[in-house]
């Protein structure tokens, strides 16, 4: 799925297949092991590899067990919407790398706060059957549904053509929220109670903000798994 021979329409017809597959309740027993997952790369260099980062936390804890990383050259450019047909492999090599079997799978991005309702941990979830929570920055679509009031803990949802499609979630104080949504196998609920019990003290809960460290450190040479 990484080959420029894959047309757009093609790839889009595909999201809509994967997102038929998405599970969106709870299909896990109880939770010992959160991981967290994001990518690094130099930023309009198509050329350089993408850097992904696997950590491990105990949980509720939040003590790191295990970290892997994996890194590719891909040809598959940048498309807005279609963005994991780039990343997710990547992601998912590094995911089979790990020795600790994770419960649950935090992936910086979208779940099904998507376009198409696939978004990165919405398609990694289906392809790997891992449970999986969309946890991003930025909203891709949707519209908070009223004012997110400063305290952690609060949140409004996110909609879109009058369908709740995530969380829009206050991890600190007075900072910039995250936006939570199903992956796979998560409901929004369990989804957006897990970010906040992995939130502790900083913007981005503790597997995506320290998987995006990871990623940058693998990056720059920094760290060998």
């Amino acid at each position: 799925m990484e080959s420029q021979a894959h047309s757009t329409k093609e790839l889009i017809n595909t999201q809509k297949m994967l997102a038929e597959k998405v599970i969106k309740e709870d299909q896990f027993d109880k939770i010992e092991f959160v991981a967290g997952a994001d990518i690094s790369n130099e930023a309009f260099k198509p050329e350089k590899p993408l850097y992904a980062a696997v950590v491990v936390l105990a949980y509720p804890e939040m003590e790191l067990v295990e970290w892997v990383s994996y890194s590719k050259v891909t040809d598959f450019p940048y498309i807005p919407g279609l963005l994991a047909f780039r990343e997710a492999p990547v992601i998912i090599k590094a995911l089979e790398k790990l020795k600790t079997r994770p419960d649950v799978i935090m992936v910086d991005g979208h779940g099904v706060a998507h376009p198409r309702k696939l978004g990165i941990a919405s398609h990694i979830g289906v392809l790997t059957d891992y449970p999986t929570i969309g946890c991003a920055k930025s909203v891709l679509v949707g519209t908070p549904d009223g004012d997110l009031p400063a305290r952690r803990g609060n949140y409004v949802d996110l909609i879109w053509h009058k369908e709740v499609i995530g969380n829009v979630v206050r991890t600190k104080d007075n900072v910039a929220p995250v936006y939570v949504s199903t992956g796979h196998k998560v409901g929004l609920d369990t989804a957006r109670e897990i970010v906040l019990t992995c939130a502790r003290g900083y913007r981005l809960p503790e597997p995506t903000r320290l998987a995006h460290q990871y990623a940058n450190l693998a990056r720059k040479g920094g760290l060998t798994d």
